[in-house]
């Protein structure tokens, strides 16, 4: 019982490190997604090449590798070299964002062009037609994937390993390699189930909010 103790008490402070990159990693790229997707749509050629090349790259590569390049990058550049959680920060943010950035451009370009033209005759200005009519319908139709990507950031939490960042799955990753023991992974997989849990209930409860406007 004691070793138990013991060992959910080093899971629970590895949830500290899992938590933390979670919360700071959907408050900067749900805003930096939003900017993309904006600049992907925008009618310079250039702005949205680049950042149709951007979301490409990230896309397409493994967000591990990623996660290597942000930390090794600055440093072969010019010879800074920053904590190993700021670089994971970083390198999620930046990942995330390319995701976030389609989701939120695949929302905004669902709406009609009729809507628009119908505020615009109505004498509604573009704040009040984005703000009452647009965006409620985007935010309903973004909410089953952005639910995905969520439940994905959970579990890709775990790759802050990948630069030997303490979080939840390190601690049962090592409990278990030291002790041959696949207890602490059962137990790190149930933590990781009822987080997503949580997070599908909220989406859950959010699409039902908004069920009005089907």
């Amino acid at each position: 019982m004691e070793s138990f103790m013991k060992l959910f008490m080093q899971l629970m402070g590895g949830m500290g490190n899992t938590l933390w990159l979670f919360a700071v990693t959907l408050v900067f790229s749900l805003p930096l997604g939003l900017l993309l997707a904006l600049g992907r749509m925008s009618k310079n050629r250039i702005l949205s090449g680049i950042i149709r090349i951007y979301n490409l790259i990230i896309r397409g590569t493994p967000l591990m590798l990623q996660l290597i390049v942000v930390y090794i990058a600055p440093f072969n550049i010019v010879g800074f070299t920053w904590d190993r959680m700021t670089a994971a920060i970083v390198a999620f943010i930046l990942n995330y964002a390319a995701y976030f950035s389609e989701i939120f451009r695949s929302g905004i370009e669902s709406i009609p062009r009729g809507q628009y033209e119908a505020a615009k005759v109505l004498g509604l200005s573009k704040w009040v037609t984005n703000k009452s009519i647009i965006l409620p319908q985007v935010v309903k139709r973004i909410l089953p994937p952005m639910s995905s990507e969520f439940m994905t950031l959970v579990k890709d939490t775990a790759l802050a390993s990948t630069l030997s960042i303490v979080e939840m799955f390190t601690v049962a990753q090592n409990n278990a390699m030291r002790n041959f023991d696949l207890t602490p992974l059962y137990i790190a997989g149930i933590f990781y189930f009822a987080f997503n849990a949580i997070v599908e209930q909220l989406f859950h409860l959010a699409e039902r909010k908004l069920d009005y406007y089907r």
